[in-house]
């Protein structure tokens, strides 16, 4: 752990905590002022922007608390989580690698957190631990907010439907029943197996045309070039983009202007692929507004009362 900076008789909590100082109780939390009793659990955990927009959410809502990152491995992650109590945690958020872990780590998971396959947020009731995942429905607050569109009306192409984050996303499209949904993974199988767990939602008596409202594909160009012409929406799941020398996540030549791109990755600003899309003309965003609304929601989970989303926004947005 870093060493807390001085401000007058008070102190600053570091930026990152170890899995030391979870195992070692609330001591390391109860420095600094106010005391940390919200953290995110990640590995890598150190470019993450949470810690921005929820501490302005607390101080703005006038919670003697503070949130702060929670660098844990694999390894220690399920020891990690088990700490929280003793440590005088509220609560959690939880990012890669962890968050299928955590959906076995709780004592109790609502049901989208178990139907999506993981978990992102963890209140501490008492000695137990509740989970639930706001990826879903932050994605979907994040296009209605980027393109003025819902889910239940576009036709979505989703790359990287194996898992994660994407996985919560399919389940949020099918809960909103979408036009259309594109699995598309590296791993068929693993896009076709969910496909036939989400298949009842998109079930109709009504023909739909020559397409099948439900899909699953393997990446490959051709396939994808032949679903984005009849897409109106193309989504991002997939980690590719977290560097700048990552390979694109698709051929910049299968964007055209009518698609809109939303991209998860929020890391490092634009990403490859929407500066791709806006060099083809099309609308795109990044992964920062999606974040913005899960954090609003895990916000909601903890304290029972709306977030101050325009404070979260504007702490979050000039930070970029």
């Amino acid at each position: 752990m870093q060493a807390p900076a001085l401000l007058g008789s008070k102190m600053e909590a570091p930026e990152l905590y170890e899995i030391s100082d979870l195992l070692g109780g609330a001591d390391a939390f109860q420095r600094s002022s106010p005391p940390v009793r919200l953290g995110v659990f990640g590995d890598p955990v150190k470019h993450s922007r949470s810690p921005i927009f929820q501490n302005a959410a607390l101080k703005a809502c006038g919670i003697p608390a503070s949130y702060t990152r929670l660098h844990v491995d694999a390894g220690n992650f399920s020891e990690g989580l088990r700490a929280l109590p003793a440590a005088g945690f509220l609560g959690a958020n939880v990012t890669m690698p962890h968050k299928a872990a955590a959906l076995t780590g709780v004592d109790e998971a609502d049901d989208y957190a178990r139907v999506s396959g993981s978990v992102n947020t963890i209140v501490v009731d008492g000695g137990n631990l509740l989970g639930f995942n706001t990826d879903g429905p932050g994605l979907s607050r994040a296009i209605r907010e980027e393109f003025h569109a819902d889910l239940k009306d576009l036709r979505v192409v989703l790359l990287g439907a194996g898992g994660g984050v994407g996985r919560a996303i399919a389940v949020q499209c099918a809960m909103e029943s979408c036009e259309r949904l594109v699995l598309v993974n590296r791993s068929l199988e693993k896009a076709q197996s969910l496909a036939s767990e989400l298949a009842l939602r998109f079930w109709s008596e009504k023909p739909r045309g020559a397409f099948d409202r439900l899909l699953a594909i393997p990446h490959e160009d051709v396939l994808l070039q032949r679903e984005l012409e009849h897409a109106d929406l193309l989504i991002n799941a997939t980690a590719l983009g977290m560097k700048r020398t990552d390979p694109a996540v698709i051929p910049a030549r299968l964007i055209c202007s009518k698609l809109l791109v939303y991209d998860t990755v929020y890391a490092g600003g634009a990403t490859r692929l929407v500066e791709d899309a806006a060099a083809a003309g099309a609308r795109a965003a990044n992964g920062l507004s999606m974040l913005l609304h899960q954090g609003a929601l895990s916000f909601e989970i903890w304290f029972n009362r709306p977030a101050p989303l325009e404070v979260m926004r504007q702490a979050l947005f000039s930070t970029q």
